[in-house]
């Protein structure tokens, strides 16, 4: 079995909306607004009744592309990198989540982009995990503008149930079904 190239999957992901939004409006002039994503952290959260366990990531990438009133964000990560600071526990998570057959995760969202300088954003979120599409409407994120800096902080609401994961046990009890995504991003302006 060949081993994936997952950094040409990450950059296919990452380059699709611009893509698709010039061929949705072939003739016209070029998107208003690009956007992308600066280092930034992504957090799940696992609880069990002896612990809780929190997993980090800085490996996101995203792009956003605003055009005719719209805005097009895509942000993906790589599933292994997230780290809880067990790598036991992370090749674990790994092979639940099915992380070799499925080694990114990927958040789409859409914003008129009248929003892009609101304090507040609701966000209709479509994530891509573990094989399966979960759709989360109205996740609220909150926003400070520095300059040209839009630091976006929020919790996605996500479970085990939503992307089909049987839950993980510790000791024969399982994990409890809330697996909250907490989302600390800086976009800017490209």
């Amino acid at each position: 079995m060949r081993p994936m190239r997952r950094t040409p999957l990450l950059a296919l992901l990452l380059f699709a909306i611009p893509l698709i939004a010039q061929t949705a409006d072939a003739g016209e002039s070029a998107p208003d607004q690009q956007w992308t994503l600066a280092p930034s952290t992504l957090t799940y959260h696992m609880s069990h009744p002896i612990h809780e366990v929190d997993g980090v990531s800085h490996a996101a990438r995203g792009k956003g592309v605003c055009h005719a009133g719209q805005c097009d964000f895509l942000v993906a990560a790589p599933v292994k990198s997230f780290d809880s600071g067990d790598s036991n526990r992370d090749l674990h998570m790994l092979q639940t989540t099915r992380g070799a057959e499925f080694p990114i995760v990927t958040v789409r969202f859409r914003l008129p982009q009248a929003d892009i300088a609101q304090p507040t954003l609701d966000c209709d979120l479509e994530i891509q995990f573990a094989g399966n599409t979960a759709h989360y409407p109205h996740v609220i994120f909150h926003q400070t503008i520095e300059g040209t800096s839009h630091r976006i902080t929020g919790t996605v609401p996500s479970t085990l149930i939503d992307f089909k994961i049987a839950a993980p046990t510790f000791l024969t009890v399982p994990i409890k079904n809330e697996i909250p995504v907490r989302v600390d991003m800086t976009w800017h302006p490209s």
